[in-house]
């Protein structure tokens, strides 16, 4: 078994930076984002709310646990390259207290990792495999499930980010920053990338953003202006939300929703 697991995790067909796979991904993501909050709000008991959203939590949980468990299994763990000391890989964890809990605490900080780093990942994604591998699964059910959690919790269960939300975020980031610098040094790993810009599971280097920030070890000096910077826009786009400042036209509303109305059972107006 271990053999066969080693060999799967290790088969593939690579992975295609906006190709016909992903950007498939970002529209199935965008969909759910936009449809699935709305119908649980308005079609869903409380009850359903919570099971649904309890289910999204521990669904963006195991996706990372079982990708450890199968690198458990096929003999390639490895504490430099697979413990939950990435930004995202803490947040599948930490989403559960949202989703289930319903913690407000962990809700305002991972309202800003989660919509600020995830949407990075999901335009420059750091993985090697294609559809329809597992690692291709993984991840995007790790980003674009956390961003779906989120926009939930805020739509559903009625949490709210605020001013001092972004200080929290920020403040646990910096924690976490610390963290992964004493792991890297221990471990002589590259979490968070912090020691190296990021790269995927072959070692192959990933454009992002870090890209525009200089070299190391400046940019991760950038990283806290560009953090900051995503943060508050963030929180900006949820009070023009919240304000009606920023809506759609209604002809442009009906466009996006006449063809999934009927499936979604949602009402036209």
């Amino acid at each position: 078994m271990r053999e066969s697991v080693s060999q799967y995790l290790k088969t593939y067909d690579p992975f295609v930076l906006f190709g016909s796979s992903h950007i498939m991904a970002i529209i199935v993501a965008l969909l759910l984002v936009i449809f699935l909050p709305i119908y649980a709000r308005k079609k869903l008991s409380d009850r359903q709310q919570h099971l649904l959203g309890s289910a999204i939590g521990y669904f963006v949980m195991s996706s990372y646990l079982i990708w450890v468990i199968l690198e458990l299994i096929a003999g390639t763990f490895d504490v430099k390259l697979h413990l939950p000391i990435h930004l995202c890989r803490l947040a599948n964890l930490l989403l559960p207290l949202v989703m289930v809990r319903r913690s407000y605490f962990f809700y305002e900080i991972l309202y800003f990792w989660g919509l600020s780093g995830m949407f990075q990942a999901i335009i420059t994604p750091d993985i090697a495999a294609g559809f329809p591998h597992f690692q291709y699964w993984r991840f995007w059910f790790a980003h674009h499930g956390m961003i779906l959690a989120l926009i939930y919790a805020t739509v559903v269960y009625d949490m709210r980010p605020t001013i001092a939300s972004v200080w929290k975020a920020m403040l646990a980031m910096n924690i976490f920053l610390i963290f992964a610098i004493i792991a890297n040094l221990l471990l002589d790993a590259n979490y968070f990338w912090i020691c190296g810009k990021p790269v995927n599971e072959l070692g192959e280097h990933v454009p992002s953003l870090l890209d525009y920030l200089g070299p190391w070890p400046w940019y991760i000096l950038g990283v806290e202006g560009v953090a900051l910077l995503f943060f508050v826009l963030s929180l900006g786009i949820f009070w023009l939300l919240k304000r009606k400042i920023f809506r759609p036209s209604q002809a442009v509303v009906e466009s996006i929703r006449a063809p999934l109305a009927t499936a979604l059972d949602l009402p036209r107006n």
